[in-house]
């Protein structure tokens, strides 16, 4: 246990957790609304608030948690003149995203070990300021699914119906996406921005294998999403790897499992 006497790894841990807690509690609708691409598109923009506090001066954290919410607002302006593609506001925030990323990097010459860390993740980079952060929006995260459980499970499985028992539809698929926004921008700074999305997704996909109720689904989602944090920290730590890929490949390995051990079980009956 000698490694929770490195105040980093604490603070890497704390992080870890809560950010698995609420990206994969957020993946389950997400995966459910067919919008498991827009982990990514919010991801490249949060990368572009990130290199936008390197070029001038801010804290990097906050113009991710800002660009990522702007462009949640941009997302549904989208799909709401998109209506019958959707999929077109994920792809249109994605390029434009990351050519913004590309644009502010390359003005500001900001390519080092801190953009690479929120790129890919790191144990050393999460600070006592990221923690108290990400310990606040992720309360409020929480706190509005609780608050919201009822109408995202309406607006989820069937928005018309939604709309005609009076639910503003509207306005719980904005201040959703705005949800997805800022947990994705707490996430890069343990999973790094490129990663996040898989988090996201691949979690909500083992429970959805093998959960037979919908809260189930939300507890394996978060169960597996936990155990892959927790166990990609202390791997990363002991291997000096990177722990978002760590992290990432372990949830891809426990869905291997589970679609190989169903497989198997599907052939003997």
């Amino acid at each position: 246990m000698y490694i929770f006497t490195f105040d980093f790894m604490q603070r890497a841990f704390i992080a870890g957790i809560i950010t698995a807690v609420l990206v994969s509690a957020m993946g389950v609708f997400v995966v459910l609304r067919r919008m498991s691409l827009v982990g990514d598109s919010l991801s490249h923009v949060a990368l572009s608030g990130v290199a936008a506090g390197m070029l001038f001066g801010f804290y990097p954290f906050y113009g991710a948690l800002a660009f990522a919410a702007l462009a949640a607002l941009f997302i549904e302006a989208i799909r709401k003149a998109f209506s019958k593609y959707a999929e077109v506001a994920l792809a249109v925030v994605m390029s434009g995203g990351m050519g913004l990323a590309v644009v502010l990097i390359s003005l500001g010459k900001s390519f080092n070990a801190d953009l690479f860390s929120y790129l890919f993740g790191s144990l050393v980079a999460v600070s006592p300021s990221d923690v108290r952060v990400i310990s606040t929006v992720g309360f409020f995260i929480l706190l509005s699914l609780a608050v919201l459980y009822r109408e995202l499970f309406s607006v989820t499985f069937d928005e018309e119906a939604a709309r005609l028992s009076g639910i503003a539809v509207g306005a719980v698929n904005t201040y959703f996406t705005l949800l997805v926004a800022l947990a994705v921008a707490l996430s890069i700074r343990v999973v790094g921005a490129l990663l996040v999305s898989a988090l996201m997704v691949i979690p909500a996909a083992v429970s959805m294998q093998i959960a037979r109720s919908f809260k189930a689904t939300f507890a394996v989602a978060v169960g597996v999403a936990v155990l892959s944090v927790v166990s990609g920290l202390f791997i990363s730590f002991a291997f000096d790897v990177a722990p978002g890929g760590t992290i990432v490949l372990i949830a891809a390995a426990i869905l291997t499992v589970v679609l190989i051990i169903k497989g198997f079980r599907g052939k003997l009956t």
